[in-house]
């Protein structure tokens, strides 16, 4: 059972939806503006949940907002796809020099929620969605994915690899979500 609710932060109404449901605990999830709640069966007080969280809710509806706003100055680009693919291997090229590692592999799909993956058979796979960015963040990308080859997961040695090259890249992340936006609107 769903029902729809608001809390008022900082001045801000911020929808959000109350599940009912077969969780062992409670839950929250923040995504595309929209908050989502999910409480056992039994669960008594919500309430106490969200003034609990209510920074960490703020935060991201917020977060949220900037992007919507940030995605408005934003154009996606139109390359070919071949141009886009040799974008990419000119910088996995590059890459593997500077960090000292060669992917086993690299693909092109179109991924419904990230821009990038690696496994750990050291295959890159990159969205084709990048192609309409600009080419500096495809390059951030590659990267990311590439450092994935010397730390798999997200472990302060993978950060500090990012680090190295991209002591921005939390602008960088952001710029990427108001991209995320522009692209989840044309589709």
């Amino acid at each position: 059972m769903s029902t729809a609710h608001s809390i008022s932060l900082n001045g801000l109404d911020i929808p959000y939806s109350l599940n009912y449901g077969r969780v062992k605990a409670p839950r929250l999830k923040y995504s595309s503006g929209k908050l989502e709640v999910s409480v056992p069966l039994n669960f008594k007080k919500p309430e106490e949940l969200l003034h609990k969280h209510k920074l960490w809710i703020y935060r991201r509806h917020v977060e949220y907002t900037t992007t919507i706003h940030e995605s408005s100055s934003k154009e996606l680009l139109n390359r070919s796809e071949e141009e886009f693919k040799e974008i990419v291997m000119f910088h996995v090229k590059n890459i593997s020099d500077e960090l000292g590692v060669i992917p086993e592999k690299v693909t092109f799909r179109k991924m419904k929620t990230k821009w990038g993956s690696c496994s750990s058979k050291k295959r890159v796979n990159l969205n084709r969605h990048l192609m309409h960015l600009p080419e500096s963040f495809i390059e951030y990308v590659v990267f990311h994915e590439m450092a994935h080859l010397i730390e798999l997961n997200h472990s302060l040695r993978f950060w500090d690899v990012i680090d190295s090259r991209y002591a921005d890249r939390k602008e960088y992340d952001r710029q990427l979500s108001a991209y995320w936006h522009l692209i989840q609107e044309a589709n």
